[in-house]
């Protein structure tokens, strides 16, 4: 989640232009906002989740992929994109409160979802909160506690001003889609107060049973070293090829990525993701 003004700046305008296979938007009420949403694609349902200062075009042509194999209801959050801000902070317990009121909304019972930086701790969020909601979670770029930041990152959360943002060519960019254009100053001072929220929540993390594909940058905001402790605490990195079947979660590292390089890597994501939620698994060379 690492937000400063150049990088997320850079990646919004580096993002904006890929190409999206004709979606239906539209809004609904939701929890006292117009929340933006578009559905594309044919399967089974898939919510995804976009990063803070972004919006569904800047999500790119992941959201295009995943549309060839399943339902995608792509959502904009509070504030962002087309969805309207309302007198209220932004933190994950709110953002999955939103999610999980979206899918009754729309008659979702139960769904996979994806998401990405922001997006991916509020689907962590929503596993916990709402676990009969998630069948399957892609969290890219997530913590599960704030010490799992980089050193750097964790330092520089006591730096952010909203200077840092407001007057930018991201402001620019944000308003190109935004609900209300003269919002921006409010939602980066909610933005910058959700660095600074607390976040530690191993025993539920640990608690959960919902399969999650855990993917990350192996030069991400979060370190690797948090990225396989939540592995474990799922279950995983234990030993195969033992006569025991693997756990439902999983772990993917990309190479050479940055934190916003992880979104725009479309075939590996999808190399990743697509299998996850078709429940295969590779098999060895014995066969097992």
């Amino acid at each position: 989640m690492f937000r400063t003004a150049i990088i997320a700046g850079a990646l919004l305008m580096t993002t904006t232009a890929f190409a999206q296979s004709e979606p239906v938007g539209t809004t609904v009420e939701i929890n006292g906002m117009q929340m933006y949403y578009e559905v594309s694609g044919e399967g089974d349902p898939l919510v995804v989740l976009h990063g803070a200062y972004m919006n569904i075009p800047s999500m790119g042509e992941i959201v295009t992929r995943l549309a060839e194999t399943h339902t995608v209801y792509a959502i904009e959050f509070q504030g962002h994109g087309r969805t309207t801000d309302i007198d209220r902070p932004i933190t994950y317990p709110n953002l999955a409160g939103d999610v999980a009121a979206f899918m009754d909304e729309v008659g979702l019972e139960k769904a996979d979802v994806f998401g990405y930086s922001m997006g991916a701790a509020t689907g962590l969020r929503l596993a916990i909160d709402h676990p009969e909601k998630v069948d399957q979670l892609v969290a890219a770029s997530v913590a599960y506690d704030a010490t799992g930041w980089q050193q750097a990152f964790q330092d520089f959360i006591p730096q952010m001003v909203p200077e840092m943002f407001v007057g930018t060519p991201m402001e620019d960019e944000w308003k190109k889609l935004a609900a209300n254009p003269d919002g921006f100053p409010a939602l980066v001072d909610k933005l910058i107060a959700l660095e600074k929220e607390p976040m530690a929540w191993e025993d539920e993390v640990k608690a959960l049973k919902t399969p999650i594909l855990i993917i990350a940058g192996d030069a991400d905001v979060s370190t690797l070293e948090h990225n396989l402790a939540l592995f474990r605490l799922l279950g995983g990195g234990v030993m195969g090829d033992m006569g025991v079947p693997l756990p439902a979660s999983r772990f993917a590292v990309l190479p050479a990525t940055s934190h916003t390089a992880v979104i725009g890597q479309t075939d590996l994501l999808y190399g990743f993701i697509e299998p996850f939620l078709q429940g295969e698994t590779p098999v060895g060379f014995m066969g097992e």
